[in-house]
């Protein structure tokens, strides 16, 4: 494929990015119809192979979600939510994700618990505030079989919680964006019980739980506390998730480059690869299943953050 230079064609408008945009275009075609196929053809025939797929199309949907976010396949914000923002794996509302992932962006804050909203870690204070059962699930949770099992509720009660409070305190934009999941939720509950004829909470508990689990997997490592801001994001050279992930494995890539699309990232990293594990300084993984073998059941690092100042989450 030859190189595109993103940044002349957003200046070049709409319609050339589109363009230039193709294989996302045939990767959301893709999730669709495959998503279709397999809740309205396979399910009724062979259901738990169904179930299994349906949870890998829930995944990769959200890897193309992540795209929109980056702008991808159009520079247009609400063009990007209207082709993706259905909430398949039905726990997180689309535009805010979009908020909260656009602040865990800024390097500078990257997993500072209280700069940025995806950090797992806690600070002193806080951590000493929770109970032991708390602290236990948490704890749990930060190994692959509890981010697994564990991490789809976790982190979806954790992101209600906090916008719950937020609502409560009068935030419109906060409100409107689960007003419009509420009413997305619906359209899936309609086409999973109608459509599909599958009940509701097989679905929930089936394809979308597992499906956010195989996306907790490809997060569980993403980000470490390093002094310095490259150091703290992670490189996945090979696995066979990496297209699942759309290539969001080679993260610090990403983290650099982050208007890039993903079918760039394989080529950014191969141009440059001894100088992207240098950045990072070294945190480089070979696979995912080195991960699994060294995390299963051992947390990768404690949670409290080394330097994080002192104070309530946000």
């Amino acid at each position: 494929m030859r190189d595109i230079d993103y940044k002349t064609i957003r200046c070049g408008g709409f319609a050339a990015q589109a363009m230039a945009e193709w294989p996302t275009w045939a990767a959301i075609l893709l999730c669709y119809t495959g998503w279709l196929l397999l809740g309205g053809l396979l399910y009724p025939a062979h259901p738990v192979l169904a179930l299994a797929g349906m949870a890998v199309t829930v995944a990769f949907h959200s890897s193309l979600q992540h795209e929109a976010i980056h702008g991808h396949p159009t520079p247009s914000a609400l063009c990007n939510e209207l082709l993706v923002g259905l909430p398949l794996g039905l726990a997180y509302p689309y535009r805010r994700y979009r908020t909260t992932h656009l602040l865990h962006h800024r390097d500078e804050t990257l997993t500072d618990p209280h700069g940025d909203p995806e950090s797992y870690y806690w600070d002193r204070e806080s951590w000493s505030q929770l109970g032991r059962a708390r602290r236990l699930l948490l704890t749990a949770n930060n190994t692959v079989l509890g981010r697994l099992l564990l991490g789809p509720l976790v982190g979806s009660l954790r992101f209600f919680l906090h916008d719950l409070r937020h609502i409560g305190a009068g935030d419109r934009t906060i409100r409107l964006a689960w007003a419009i999941h509420a009413l997305s939720v619906l359209a899936v509950a309609a086409m999973v019980t109608r459509g599909f004829h599958m009940p509701f909470w097989l679905y929930a508990l089936g394809p979308a739980y597992a499906g956010n689990a195989l996306i907790g997997l490809r997060s569980y490592c993403e980000h470490q506390w390093h002094e310095t801001p490259d150091g703290r994001t992670i490189i996945v050279e090979r696995s066979l998730l990496s297209l699942l992930f759309l290539y969001n494995n080679l993260h610090v890539v990403h983290h650099a480059r982050p208007g890039e699309p993903w079918f760039r990232m394989p080529g950014l990293y191969a141009q440059d690869r001894a100088g992207w594990q240098a950045r990072n300084r070294g945190y480089v993984y070979r696979g995912y299943r080195t991960i699994i073998r060294r995390h299963f059941l051992r947390p990768k690092e404690p949670l409290l953050h080394p330097v994080s100042p002192a104070g309530p989450r946000p």
